[in-house]
Parts: C-alpha cells; sequence; structure tokens
C-alpha cells in the first residue's frame, strides 16, 4: 500500500466586498475576532483597522512599517474623544468646528485617564502610542469607516485603531487596486469603495488628490498638551499642523479663527 501524499491545509482567502452604504458588516465581525484586521476605505483612501494587539502586529507586519510613529484612533463621536483624550477648550472648539462641517482631522493628543483605562490589557499601548505617550486621534475620516467605528465603539466597547492601506512610504491613489498584493492577502476582509472615495474629490486627478487627511500636533517635544491660549499673543508651544491633507486651506481658516498663535512644519514629525 502505497503512502498518501500529505494535503496542504488551504490558506484562507480574504474577503472582498463592495460597499455601498451601511456598516460594512463583514469588517466590523473581523475586528470582533481576536487579532481582526480590515481594510475600509476612508474619504482619502483605503485603512486598515484592527481593534487589539495582535491586529496591531498583523497590521505592523502587512505594512513592513516602523513603530516609532503615534497611532491613529478612530473616534465616533465627540463624547467619546472628550472621554479618551485631553484637550483644552480651545482644541475641544477646534474639533467641534471640523465635526460640525463634516472635516477630516486628526491631531496628536495625550491619553486621558480614563482612555488608558479603556484600552485592551494586551499591551496595545505599546503599539498605539508613541514614546511620549500621545496618540492621533481622528474624526470624521469618511462613513463606512466612521459606522464601523461607531458600532465597535458603542456596542462592545472596542478601539478601531488604523494606518494607512499601503506599503509604508507610499499611497494607494484612493483605489482598491493601490493597496499593494501583501496588504490585499494580509486582511481577513477588504471593503471596496472607490467610488465613494472619488466622490469625496470629484474634481481632483490621481496626481492631484489628497491621500491623507490633515494632522495637527497638540502637544511639545515631551508630549504634554499646548497651553491655553485665551487670546493672549506669541504663547508657546503652540498648536503646529505637521501633515496636510484634504482640507488643509479650511483647516488652516479654523485654526486661524481659534488660536492666536499656530505654526506650519509640513512633516516634522514624520
Amino acid at each position: 500500500m502505497s503512502a498518501e501524499t500529505p494535503v496542504t491545509p488551504a490558506i484562507p482567502t480574504t474577503t472582498t466586498e463592495h460597499w455601498t452604504e451601511g456598516v460594512p458588516r463583514t469588517a466590523v465581525d473581523a475586528l470582533l475576532r481576536p487579532g481582526g484586521l480590515a481594510v475600509v476605505p476612508t474619504k482619502v483612501g483605503y485603512i486598515l483597522m484592527t481593534a487589539d494587539r495582535a491586529g496591531l502586529e498583523r497590521k505592523f507586519d502587512a505594512k513592513q512599517r516602523n513603530r516609532n510613529k503615534p497611532g491613529v484612533v478612530l473616534v465616533s463621536s465627540l463624547e467619546m474623544l472628550r472621554s479618551i483624550a485631553q484637550l483644552t477648550p480651545e482644541i475641544d472648539a477646534l474639533y467641534q468646528r471640523c465635526w460640525d462641517e463634516d472635516i477630516l482631522l486628526g491631531c496628536i493628543l495625550p491619553w486621558s485617564d480614563a482612555g488608558r483605562a479603556a484600552l485592551p490589557e494586551d499591551g496595545s499601548d505599546e503599539l498605539m502610542m508613541d514614546t511620549r505617550g500621545t496618540s492621533c486621534f481622528v474624526i470624521k475620516f469618511g462613513v463606512p469607516g466612521e459606522l464601523a467605528a461607531r458600532e465597535l465603539w458603542t456596542q462592545h466597547g472596542r478601539f478601531a485603531f488604523a494606518s494607512s492601506a499601503n506599503p509604508s512610504g507610499t499611497g494607494n491613489r484612493g483605489v482598491v487596486a493601490g493597496i499593494g498584493e501583501r496588504i490585499a492577502t494580509s486582511a481577513d476582509v477588504v471593503i471596496e469603495a472607490d467610488d465613494y472615495v472619488a466622490s469625496i474629490q470629484p474634481d481632483a486627478t490621481a496626481e492631484t488628490r489628497y491621500e491623507q487627511g490633515v494632522m495637527v500636533s497638540m502637544v511639545d517635544a515631551a508630549g504634554v498638551l499646548v497651553p491655553q491660549q485665551d487670546g493672549q499673543r506669541s504663547v508657546t508651544p503652540a498648536p503646529t499642523l505637521i501633515r496636510k491633507g484634504l482640507a488643509v486651506d479650511r483647516i488652516m481658516g479654523l485654526l486661524a479663527d481659534t488660536f492666536t498663535s499656530w505654526d506650519y512644519r509640513q512633516g516634522e514629525y514624520y
């Protein structure tokens, strides 16, 4: 009797679905599983979403990215933001204006005690914060991801952590084909919505469209929150716009309306 040839188990394939409306259910289901990883569309392209340390490890491996940068926390309401991050009234006012006008904004902030306490007890904080203990808290990033993040938080008490879905140092051009084979095969599910992404910047081309959101640092070099300005001039340290992106002109106007002093240092942190 001849020996049978061992059968190699099939490698699970990534599920790809087109999003049109509502909560991207397969993405949420994937993120509720330990180590879940999903590709989700935003206003400026595709992101990798996860909810725990195992998923963060998979994200870093898929992107082959350095771990020295502050992680992105997807915030689904201003009430959530006020609970998990440290704010001044002026920073709160900036977020409120962006929320009311549906403007994508990310600010680097310290975590509050309540926010740290709500993190998974699995070491996620080591991969979600930089050495200063800060993260980038993002609002109004796009309907599919917002709906997924809101359900994770409100119904399951889970954070949604994120990073752009493309090899580190490159963009995905707002099309799912641009996320790269490594990411496409690493994620549990890919939610495709090229039409939604294109609708946010309908007059832009692949060369002119913004592929990221504006990022503003609200901390000093040690990660301490910038002081309240109360209309005084030349207060330092001040908010610093460190990454231009979608709606940068509008956000600069809002910074000028909210803070007497703020700075522009493109790429200073990155």
